[in-house]
């Protein structure tokens, strides 16, 4: 277990470079700068020249690609250009926010997705017909989508919660849970479906197995034979969806915390973007990134415990 750990650990180490980098490179060929945002639209060319290079925006890419790849192999990852912050504590003060965001949803719409495919599975008719058609329209329908017209049912309509704004935990857990409940909303509804449709398609090629027969014959419970057998061995496409529902909620913070008015890392990615602020934008990408590779690292060796014949590489 310790070795599979290790492996997972270094390959992601030229992937995060490989992140990195392209990230750099787009912000790079994109029009405009941070230099142009602080300077604003009555500054002159000279000004503006200076103000580059004060800020270390006329070095060829490759040096300033260079500097910030150094200072993060140190464990910084450089200050915001805007604002002089620190990216690294900008960051750990809205992760929280966007981890209360994206676990609640995924284990929410993993859940109930497998609850639901299973019953599917088993039972079809109706209950069948409703996943697949719920799994092309929440596929189908965008988070940000969702978003809007959740604000415009519950918060505008009629208003059981707080349309925008974000309340910590530790000064009302109440108020943290309204002001969380529609931005997990909008991004369960998605993945739920997704997950549904995967487990009852998985599940269905388990109980149609020789094995599945088999245990039948003998007399095993058709409980023990959704939950305890079909179920395990079903679990790899299961499991995969689960991560890429992960992935797909991390990418959806971007627009719903912007929606919500949340102080997350998708909020800050937005609003660092709109000022070209790179060391920042950097930061959040390799946040993002790093998450990614825990969770898959996390899933892979979940699926390993529930099935031990399986060898992960």
């Amino acid at each position: 277990m310790g070795m599979i750990v290790l492996r997972r650990l270094v390959f992601a180490i030229p992937l995060l470079f490989a992140v990195s980098l392209v990230t750099f490179t787009l912000i790079a060929i994109a029009p405009g700068d941070a230099a142009r945002v602080l300077a604003g639209p009555e500054a002159t060319p000279a000004e503006y020249e200076a103000l580059r290079q004060e800020l270390g925006l006329d070095d060829p890419f490759v040096v300033q690609y260079g500097n910030w790849l150094s200072g993060a192999l140190q464990g910084d990852l450089g200050t915001s250009i805007v604002n002089g912050q620190d990216v690294a504590q900008a960051l750990n003060q809205r992760l929280g926010v966007t981890l209360s965001i994206v676990i609640p949803a995924v284990v929410i719409s993993s859940l109930l997705g497998i609850l639901i495919g299973c019953l599917s599975a088993h039972r079809g008719g109706w209950l069948a017909r409703l996943v697949d058609t719920t799994a092309v329209v929440g596929n189908a329908l965008p988070n940000f989508w969702i978003a809007l017209v959740l604000v415009t049912l519950f918060a505008v309509t009629v208003p059981l919660f707080p349309a925008i704004g974000y309340v910590g935990l530790t000064d009302s857990p109440a108020g943290w849970a309204r002001s969380l409940t529609l931005p997990v909303l909008s991004m369960v509804i998605g993945g739920l479906a997704g997950t549904a449709k995967q487990t009852r398609d998985a599940m269905l090629t388990g109980l149609s197995a020789e094995y599945t027969l088999a245990h039948r014959a003998d007399g095993v419970s058709e409980r023990a034979i959704v939950y305890r057998h079909a179920l395990r061995n079903s679990a790899a496409p299961i499991i995969a969806m689960v991560g890429l529902h992960f992935v797909g909620a991390l990418g959806g913070t971007v627009l719903v915390e912007s929606i919500f008015g949340l102080p997350g890392l998708g909020g800050l990615a937005v609003s660092s973007t709109a000022t070209h602020d790179i060391p920042t934008i950097q930061g959040v990408v390799i946040y993002f990134a790093v998450l990614v590779v825990l969770v898959n690292l996390v899933l892979d060796l979940t699926y390993r415990r529930i099935n031990p014949k399986v060898a992960l590489r």
